[in-house]
This record gives C-alpha cells, sequence and structure tokens, in this order.
C-alpha cells in the first residue's frame, strides 16, 4: 500500500523521484524480468508519447549501475539481483537531438553522443563521426571487464521531427543508420539494450541491423508494463482518488465509473492481459485534483509524428467511432512517403487494439479523453487555420443564429480536405468533415443514427439542443426537409426536453462546396 505521497508531474528521473520521496508506482519486477531474461538481451518497447518511457529508461540505468539504495522498499529487492555487479550505462536520449530539418540534426548529432558517452566516462574526439565515437566506445567499456549497457530512449524522435519535409527525414533516418550499424557485430560486448519511440520504422538500420532485437510493444507478458493496471490504482492513488472525489463530489462508484471511462481503456496485448490508464493523466489529476476532470493528455502536446503527418497526409477517410481491422504490418512504418493513417493513429496513441483475431488487430479509440482530442484535432484538420468561426460553431448554433452558421460552413468546405483517395465526393464525406467539427466543439455526434422512420446523417447532442443534419448532393436543401419531416427523424428526442432543429445541407457535387441550408426549429403536435 502506498502512502500518500507527493505526485511529481514534471520528473521522469528515477533517482529524483525516490530522493525527493515522490509517489513510484513500482514497475521493478517487470524490469527485472527483462533483464534478466533467458536468451534475450536486446528490446524493442513502442508506446505513445508521455507513457513512461523515460522514467522506465531511468529506472533501468540505475539497475544496471548498482544504484541499490534507489530501490529500498520495490519489488526488485525481494528478487535475485547483484547489485555488486556494475555495468557502465550509455543513454542515448534522441529526443533531445534538434532535428527541425537535416541541417539542424547534423549540427545536435554530435553533442547528443557526447553526453551520452560522457555519462558512461567515455570520451568523445570531435575529429571522428558520432557513430564511430559510438562504436568505439563499446569496445572501451567491454574491455575493461564490463559490458556496456545501452539505453536508447525515443530513437525515432529525429524522424518523426523532420517528417514535414520527406527528403529531409529520409536524409535523418539515413545519417541514423551508421550508429546503429555499430552494434551489428558488438551484441556480444552488450550486456543489455532497450531502445523506446512511438513508431517503429521497419526501414530504420537498427530493425535490419539487429536480426535478434525483440520487439515486445505487443508482448502479452509486458503489456501493463507502462501504464497504470486498476490494482495499482487502488494500491498507489487511493488516498489522492478520495481526496478528488470529494472535491468533485461524487459518489465512490461514480467517481471510478468517470475516471474510467475518461482515462482507461489502452490495450497493448493480443490474447491476454489488462488494460491500462494513461500514466500523465491520472498523475496530473491527482497532483492538481481539480473540480472537473479535465484533458490532460491533450494539454502536454501533440506528437511532432502525427501533426507532421497530418499536415501532407490523409486521416480524414479513418472512421474514429470504427476504425477497422488492420494486419499488423499496417501498424508498422516502412515508407516515410506511404505512410498509413491508421498505423499514425495508433502509434501515437489515439487508437488502440479492440481485439486479435486471426492475424488481424481490430482498432478503437482508448478513452473519451483521447475521443475528445481526437475530435478536435480532426476538426482543425477539416477547418482552415484561418477560420476562426470553427472555433465558436457551439456558440452560433446554441443561439440559432443560422445565417452565421451557413455561411460559416461555406468557408469550412472551402478549404476541405476530402482525401485524395475519393474521386467523387459523396454524403457520407461531406458528413465526416462536420462531424469532426461538431465533435471538437463538445457536441456529442452520431453519424448515419438508425430509427423507425429510417436513417439520419448526423445527430448532434448538446445541453442546449439537439441537431438534426440531412445532407443532399446536388439536390436542394428542401429535399433534406420533406425526408426529414415525412420520415419523423426528430421524433425519437421528443423526450429530451430541449430544442430539436431539423437541418438540411446541399452541396455542389462538381465543386465539393456548400451550397445552401435551411433550418428549422421542431415543433411538436399535441
Amino acid at each position: 500500500m502506498c502512502a500518500m505521497q507527493t505526485v511529481s508531474i514534471d520528473s521522469n528521473d528515477f533517482g529524483e523521484i525516490r530522493r525527493e520521496g515522490y509517489l513510484y508506482v513500482d514497475k521493478t519486477a517487470w524490469l527485472h524480468r527483462l533483464a534478466t531474461a533467458a536468451g534475450r538481451k536486446l528490446f524493442f518497447l513502442a508506446r505513445p508519447r508521455r507513457f513512461g518511457k523515460s522514467l522506465m529508461i531511468s529506472t533501468l540505468k540505475a539497475m544496471f549501475e548498482g544504484r541499490k539504495e534507489l530501490f529500498k522498499g520495490l519489488d526488485i529487492m525481494k528478487l535475485k539481483w547483484d547489485w555488486k555487479k556494475k555495468h557502465p550505462v550509455i543513454h542515448l536520449n534522441m529526443g533531445m537531438c534538434a532535428a527541425s530539418d537535416f541541417k539542424a540534426f547534423e549540427q545536435g548529432l554530435p553533442n547528443t553522443m557526447k553526453a551520452a558517452l560522457a555519462g558512461a566516462g567515455v570520451g568523445y574526439d570531435d575529429k571522428q563521426p558520432p557513430h564511430i565515437n559510438f562504436g568505439e566506445a563499446i569496445d572501451t567499456l567491454a574491455a575493461k571487464g564490463a559490458p556496456p549497457v545501452i539505453l536508447i530512449d525515443e530513437y525515432d524522435d529525429p524522424v518523426a521531427q523532420a517528417l514535414k519535409n520527406v527528403d529531409d527525414a529520409e536524409r535523418v533516418r539515413d545519417a541514423l543508420a551508421p550508429i546503429y550499424r555499430q552494434m551489428k557485430d558488438r551484441s556480444g560486448k552488450i550486456r543489455f539494450l532497450m531502445v523506446t519511440g512511438v513508431s517503429k520504422f521497419t526501414k530504420l538500420s537498427i530493425f535490419s541491423a539487429l536480426s535478434s532485437l525483440v520487439d515486445i510493444s505487443f508482448d502479452d507478458d509486458y503489456a501493463s508494463m507502462l501504464g497504470y493496471a486498476e490494482n495499482e490504482l487502488d494500491r498507489c492513488f487511493s488516498e489522492h482518488m478520495e481526496a478528488h472525489r470529494k472535491v468533485m463530489g461524487l459518489s465512490a462508484k461514480a467517481y471510478r465509473d468517470k475516471i474510467k471511462r475518461l482515462y482507461n481503456g489502452y490495450r497493448f496485448w493480443r490474447f491476454r492481459g489488462e488494460n491500462v490508464y494513461n500514466p500523465v493523466s491520472i498523475n496530473l489529476t491527482m497532483a492538481n485534483r481539480p473540480p472537473q476532470f479535465e484533458l490532460y493528455w491533450a494539454e502536454t502536446g501533440k506528437a511532432s509524428f502525427l501533426m507532421n503527418f497530418l499536415k501532407r497526409g490523409d486521416v480524414l477517410a479513418v472512421d474514429i467511432d470504427e476504425p477497422g481491422s488492420v494486419a499488423k504490418a499496417e501498424l508498422d512504418v516502412s515508407d516515410l512517403r506511404s505512410l498509413p493513417a491508421k498505423g499514425m493513429l495508433y502509434q501515437t496513441g489515439y487508437l488502440t487494439i479492440a481485439n486479435y483475431e486471426n492475424g488481424l488487430f481490430t482498432l478503437r479509440v482508448p478513452d473519451e479523453e483521447v475521443r475528445q482530442d481526437l475530435a478536435a484535432l480532426m476538426s482543425g484538420l477539416v477547418a482552415d487555420k484561418d477560420v476562426r468561426w470553427a472555433a465558436s460553431i457551439g456558440v452560433t448554433l446554441c443561439l440559432a443564429q443560422w445565417d452565421k452558421f451557413f455561411d460559416g460552413l461555406a468557408a469550412l468546405y472551402a478549404g476541405a480536405v476530402y482525401g485524395t483517395t475519393e474521386g467523387k465526393v459523396h454524403e457520407l464525406s461531406y458528413a465526416r468533415c462536420l462531424k469532426f467539427l461538431l465533435q471538437g466543439q463538445g457536441f456529442r455526434v452520431e453519424q448515419e443514427v438508425s430509427h423507425a422512420g429510417g436513417r439520419t446523417d448526423i445527430v448532434a447532442d448538446h445541453p442546449c439542443g439537439t441537431y438534426i443534419f440531412e445532407l443532399k448532393v446536388d439536390k436542394p436543401p428542401k429535399v433534406a426537409m420533406t425526408q426529414m419531416q415525412r420520415r419523423k427523424y426528430a421524433a425519437p428526442y421528443r423526450a429530451a426536453g430541449k430544442p430539436v432543429w431539423a437541418v438540411g445541407l446541399a452541396f455542389n457535387g462538381k465543386t465539393r462546396q456548400f451550397k445552401a441550408g435551411v433550418a428549422e426549429a421542431v415543433k411538436w403536435k399535441g
């Protein structure tokens, strides 16, 4: 049972967390299993950003350096570990290497390598390129009788940073190859290797050079190694949750239901395992105890990988409510010029595993926090960045300012991206854009809603009202209104106790633009 310790919100340093007495969710049994795995010593692990990868690397570093005093009371102390046998550690943090373009990467890489080697007690020869320094450092340390431990954190970040220009990204990828090749013929001189990242660039030489590199990203045995499992929440955060529950004014059950819906749902297992909570969201919630749940993961920034991809990719074709199934190959990245949309959304944490069967992964959005952030992200992609109207759509609808709303739609669809794969844009494509925009403004949106009268294109619900949208291509909006009235699309929402609006939207199939709209408040008879 963890005491009610202070939750650190800005430190990924294991030593600092332990020295300062901050709360640490004990993951050392998993790390011990990794470090002592028979016949395995070279590992790769992909997880979304802010999911505890850097803290794991820091903990492994302290283990191999024999810093026993930091592990007092932790699970590893009950296991067999030789604290007297200390290994030099080369900690290569690629997230610290600037790579906004290839020139910046070239200038930053030597400093990143120099810092890593200095931490292992090895000098750096400025006359030699980084990869030669790296290889010689492994040789030097191994010759002293203690094979080095190599920890490479955020190995993919330089490529991800440069993705806004594919030529630069490929040059960065190629420049990293000589570094990772240094380990190809030196695996016998390495005690342990852990490589972490958000994505898996299968053409990066670390995967071709190290054929024995074990990818544990989908390994059931390590599915809960990062993130917080339900029992860890109970063991380490029970007092924090109780204090926050009182601030929220919720019953114990209501509180747990809400926190689970908002932050729990990441699955990294195929056959057996447990879903985990987003650790940064839990940490910030327990540290701040706000009077309402916040979207903390979204506020910690966006993965450069995804943001650079969105600038040139097509993700609007992905239905975030039903992403569908993919093969494992689609979750990896082989061609930087043809990035798989579902793979990008999975690797950056916006999609997770729902099921695994017959070699296929069924995907879904992990939790409500991610759903809201993804909707906002998609709406930003749909709307031109200069269309300020998009940010006030909720107010516009609630005030029934229909002229302003329709003018905004015209601007929205003038700059909308429908996807390079869509030759003819159909009603579902227009609806998808509107759905993302509404979700991004806090509306609960359902698409293709079936009921006794037929199937409604979009139903958007908000405390201020329910909005039923019917979209038509190359037909006037009155056709949509007549259809909604005749088939009684509004009937299921009569008992909601708030205004219900029927909205008909018309689009030009040739220009792909919004043409006209009509809105009427539904009036009930009897």
